[in-house]
């Protein structure tokens, strides 16, 4: 057991109509499951709280215009904890993630939902960890971590097309 505390939450909007080829939602024990073992691979030691968000395409798009400027739904937004250095707090930030886009990106790249799940969960995690892909160097850093962290679930490299 690891020191991760994940607080899953569904959009009130997420109704099943939202719900697209899969018709499911990954549980909290799988999202919980996912991020533990990204915490456990990067050998973290501190203490870490996040919040996982499912939304519905209204609500990513909403905020990825506000906080992004970007007037489009996307798969997963992280927005890293506010919090003053001063102020001690395991809290890192949250996880956004849009279901359908999630569900359509699956079915669009042939995809197992569940293992899409996993990657985008992991991603944004990596985001609030502080790794980013802007720079190819970066990107290629993270994506083999990504790559990793899959691999220890047993799920698939997300950057091979199938």
């Amino acid at each position: 057991m690891s020191n991760l505390s994940v607080d899953y939450q569904l959009a009130e909007d997420l109704q099943p109509p939202q719900v697209l080829a899969s018709d499911s939602l990954p549980s909290e024990s799988d999202v919980t499951k996912w991020l533990e073992t990204a915490f456990l691979h990067l050998a973290l030691q501190n203490e870490i709280a996040l919040c996982v968000r499912v939304v519905s395409h209204h609500e990513s798009q909403n905020l990825n215009n506000t906080y992004r400027g970007k007037d489009y739904a996307t798969n997963v937004l992280s927005f890293e904890s506010e919090i003053p250095d001063f102020v001690e707090s395991p809290f890192i930030g949250d996880l956004v993630i849009c279901a359908s886009i999630v569900e359509k990106e699956a079915l669009a790249q042939n995809k197992d939902a569940l293992s899409h799940w996993a990657h985008m969960c992991i991603h944004g995690f990596l985001h609030l960890l502080g790794y980013d892909h802007i720079k190819e160097t970066d990107a290629q850093e993270m994506e083999t971590l990504e790559i990793a962290i899959l691999e220890d679930l047993e799920i698939d490299n997300p950057y091979v097309i199938k």
